[in-house]
């Protein structure tokens, strides 16, 4: 057996802009890629904590440091600046893995910076 898990998300960032005249995608700065494992190009689930839009695209690499993230695309119709966001990446693994795999969970201050980093496995549950 197979389960979806996530691998890692973005809880807590904050849109910089919004642009529908772009090619869809979402920017997130090169350094919370690398910190997250992310990668250019791979597709990730959208959430807008502000609205509760919920979305997929795919990522394109931002500035690093920039702390900016934004939304292109026919996606920048679901969301405002300054509208708050969780992004997530999944991934399929054979069960024997998925139980002790450890996603990556970065949550961010309002200004876009890192306020946490940890691990979302889960606690108290029977085979973990």
């Amino acid at each position: 057996m197979f389960r979806k898990m996530l691998v890692a998300k973005i809880h807590g960032a904050v849109v910089s802009e919004a642009n529908v005249d772009y090619e869809g995608s979402i920017t997130i700065p090169e350094d919370l890629l690398s910190l997250t494992g992310l990668l250019p190009h791979e597709a990730v689930a959208v959430w807008n904590v502000t609205s509760g839009a919920r979305f997929e695209t795919y990522i394109l690499k931002g500035q690093p440091h920039s702390r900016e993230f934004h939304v292109n695309g026919a996606a920048a119709h679901l969301v405002q600046r300054g509208d708050r966001l969780i992004i997530a990446a999944f991934g399929v693994l054979p069960h024997s893995e998925a139980l002790s795999h450890k996603p990556i969970a970065v949550f961010m201050n309002p200004d876009n910076t890192v306020k946490d980093i940890r691990d979302e496995k889960p606690k108290n549950v029977v085979g973990w």
